[in-house]
């Protein structure tokens, strides 16, 4: 007899779909307020920012490692979400650093990540693959500005 799939695995993932959307749209056309870095000590605003970078490393890596099973509409509900948060990462990240009192280090090193982000976003949504060269240097990039944040973040 032919294993059968749960029927339920499509529509979820396609729900997965269009709210990790509707969240990344609101987050990019939200703009931060001016008051959200008045009044913060530098000390407050490095654990806010190290907070947002860790959140994003693990958004990306949760998104990124997905698995709702092998039917094409899971596959692609799964590449989609990656997308969405490497793209809105990077911008999530850069948002949070607008006239945040961090170091100039660790200003540049999460800069350095979350532009790194967006061009892998943007490559895999122009068809690049993982052993594209050119996408193989922006995730070795992202990698050691990652790993530079790190340190800074200690």
């Amino acid at each position: 007899m032919p294993e059968t799939k749960p029927s339920w695995i499509a529509p979820a993932a396609l729900v997965i779909a269009v709210v990790a959307v509707a969240l990344a749209v609101w987050g990019l056309v939200r703009s931060p307020s001016s008051s959200d870095a008045s009044g913060v000590s530098p000390d407050e605003a490095k654990t806010q920012v190290c907070t947002a970078f860790d959140m994003v490393r693990q958004a990306v890596s949760l998104q990124t490692n997905a698995n709702l099973g092998p039917e094409r509409v899971a596959v692609e509900a799964v590449a989609a979400n990656a997308r969405l948060a490497t793209l809105g990462g990077g911008q999530f990240l850069l948002a949070r650093l607008d006239g945040t009192p961090v170091s100039a280090d660790l200003d540049k090193a999460v800069r350095s990540f979350a532009n790194q982000l967006e061009y892998i976003g943007m490559r895999q949504l122009a068809g690049a693959s993982g052993d594209d060269p050119g996408q193989a240097t922006h995730m070795s990039d992202a990698q050691a500005s990652a790993e530079r944040v790190v340190e800074l973040c200690k």
